[in-house]
């Protein structure tokens, strides 16, 4: 047992704090899964190759790598509390946008909603993780992180669950192809059906809005405890970077954090085509493995958070992300059913990922945390750069003999191979080679 047992994960003045900004965790969570299945209904609607869709993951990820170090350089100025403004400013911002790219019923429109609304995303992410790591003693701050993130999913099956219900499975039923025909011979049937089906897309972006707004009023009227982060200290941002580089866990950290993100994102984005072209499944009904995936990847999370009490975050990571790897080569090899419950059942492995590689990388770095909070949280950019390089090899109609959707997910499969050597180098050879404190 370590001897973290003794002291609190979160100190009683803290505590209205915590809830107020795990929140946040579910706020960002909801955002990110009702937009996965997104890049299929964008696919039917306009009428776009895999490869073009998935660019709604490359704006809305996108989002996150540009503003990491500009959300980071402020709240080090600043305090955590204004950095909370400033996203949930720039989220609500994003979500509005829907209405007038949905008036023009143009892809680029929704793109640059996806970003600015991401833009917001990245400021409450670099934001809320570091201040979570702060509210408490240092060694407790992995398992405060853990259990913070523990209620991510509950925003992101709530998203899923949005999705299918009041998106995909109200869209209109005409087919791709149906609406190709149409294209070309009756323009104004296909504007009418792609007009509905963008407004069923955009009404939950509105109610997430109006959502966002409350959360605003709420933070801005409330006062927060100080952590010994809000104080205005110059920033020396040099001197900050070389630490950060001469800290081989943090350098390597930023890199399985984007290898993380983008199995995450490939994962759970694609499981719809994966559904679709293996087994001819209709959207939503593939939508609905997605679910079940979330609700194994909350409770998978929650038992990880309580094991993390008795082995260490770096051995447990290894282990998850080899099992990961395992199940991704079902995903490739196994057939039917078989396959897709191996690539559901993946979410069980990654559940403790991203935060554990997070306390990993930031344990023991004090102030320099808030910028190097930026760092891994621009390798969510790992998100914008590899669901596009898969949905390429699922345009293909068959890669080395197999269908492009199944040969699509030896993506996922470097990942995991990535995170495992992460996660055992930190766990073996921490200590010795100055990986961790």
């Amino acid at each position: 047992m370590s001897q973290a047992d003794n002291k609190p994960v979160i100190p009683r003045n803290f505590l209205i704090s915590f809830i107020m900004v795990t929140f946040l965790f579910s706020l960002w969570g909801f955002a990110n899964d009702i937009t996965n299945p997104m890049v299929a209904a964008f696919k039917n609607v306009l009428l776009l190759t895999n490869t073009q869709s998935s660019w709604v993951q490359s704006a809305f990820y996108g989002g996150y790598c540009f503003m990491a170090i500009p959300a980071a350089l402020f709240i080090k100025r600043f305090t955590y509390k204004s950095g909370v403004l400033i996203g949930l400013g720039l989220y609500a911002t994003g979500c509005l946008l829907f209405v007038p790219a949905s008036s023009v019923q143009a892809f680029g429109p929704f793109l640059m909603a996806y970003f600015i609304m991401t833009c917001g995303l990245s400021f409450l992410e670099t934001t809320a993780n570091p201040y979570i790591l702060a509210m408490g003693p240092e060694e407790t701050a992995t398992r405060r992180l853990n259990l913070a993130q523990s209620f991510n999913p509950i925003g992101s099956i709530t998203g899923m669950f949005i999705a299918k219900e009041f998106i995909l499975a109200r869209l209109d039923s005409t087919s791709e192809a149906e609406r190709r025909v149409l294209l070309d011979t009756d323009s104004d049937a296909f504007n009418a059906i792609a007009k509905s089906d963008l407004a069923v897309i955009t009404g939950p972006y509105i109610i997430l809005g109006i959502v966002v707004i409350v959360a605003f009023i709420i933070f801005a009227l409330t006062k927060f405890p100080h952590t010994g982060s809000t104080e205005h200290k110059p920033m020396d941002i040099r001197g900050t970077l070389g630490r950060l580089f001469k800290r081989p866990i943090y350098v390597w950290g930023v890199v399985a954090q984007a290898f993380y993100v983008g199995a995450q994102i490939m994962c759970w984005t694609f499981i719809i085509q994966y559904a679709g072209a293996t087994m001819g499944m209709s959207k939503a009904d593939a939508q609905g493995y997605n679910i079940i995936a979330m609700v194994i990847f909350v409770s998978s999370r929650f038992i990880c958070t309580f094991f993390l009490r008795y082995f260490r975050p770096g051995f447990m990571l290894s282990c998850l992300a080899v099992g990961g790897a395992v199940l991704i080569l079902g995903v490739i090899f196994l057939p039917g059913m078989v396959g897709l419950w191996c690539l559901v059942g993946v979410s069980a492995c990654m559940s403790l990922m991203f935060p554990t590689i997070y306390g990993l990388a930031l344990d023991g770095l004090g102030e320099d945390a808030k910028l190097a909070s930026a760092g891994l949280i621009l390798a969510i950019g790992g998100g914008c750069l590899m669901p596009p390089l898969q949905a390429m090899i699922i345009d293909q109609e068959t890669v080395f003999g197999m269908v492009g959707a199944r040969a699509s997910f030896v993506m996922p499969l470097i990942c995991f191979i990535v995170i495992a050597i992460y996660g055992y180098a930190a766990s073996c050879f921490g200590k010795k080679a100055g990986l961790s404190t």
